[in-house]
């Protein structure tokens, strides 16, 4: 069974593409059955150029992600989500809508907050340079997120090490 994961943050357009990014790509490394979604509260309707630049110089390739509304996951016939994870802090401030994961239950929700690399000074190297930073930060707590027993018998055991990657 596919574990469904859904990355959050408000435009959908850096943060949590990033994070979708890194998490689908170390996924299929590692042969884990997880499929990575991002979605945002007010999606942008773009991603980053610096995103696609910073997922693409890792390999990944980005050109089909697209900056969708959260409401795509509370809808009939969406993905049942284990885990939702908000990247930015403007997302772990808002009322999510309902997600609904297997067997009816809600998903597991944790904040890893990341400063937005779109703010970054610099011009465009340092932008770049954020992005990149960014990207390999995410592409961490992904690899620590895939180490863990994603659907262990204990839900509270799940929460916390959620929230023990995201302290670290």
């Amino acid at each position: 069974m596919t574990v469904h994961i859904l990355i959050l943050c408000t435009h959908n357009s850096a943060r949590s593409v990033l994070a979708e990014g890194m998490l689908n790509h170390w996924a299929q490394k590692l042969g884990r059955n997880v499929q990575a979604h991002s979605a945002g509260s007010a999606p942008s309707g773009r991603i980053n150029p610096y995103a696609i630049e910073a997922l693409n110089n890792a390999g990944i390739a980005a050109a089909a992600y697209r900056s969708k509304s959260w409401d795509e996951f509370s809808r009939d016939g969406a993905p049942p989500l284990s885990i939702v994870i908000t990247v930015c802090d403007s997302a772990a401030a808002e009322t999510c809508p309902v997600f609904f994961g297997a067997a009816g239950r809600q998903p597991v929700k944790v904040h890893w907050g990341y400063p937005d690399p779109s703010n970054a000074e610099g011009g465009d190297a340092g932008k770049r340079r954020a992005f990149e930073l960014t990207r390999l930060a995410i592409g961490y707590r992904m690899l620590q997120l895939l180490a863990l027993p994603l659907e262990p018998a204990n839900r509270k055991d799940l929460e916390d090490s959620l929230a023990e990657i995201g302290r670290n």
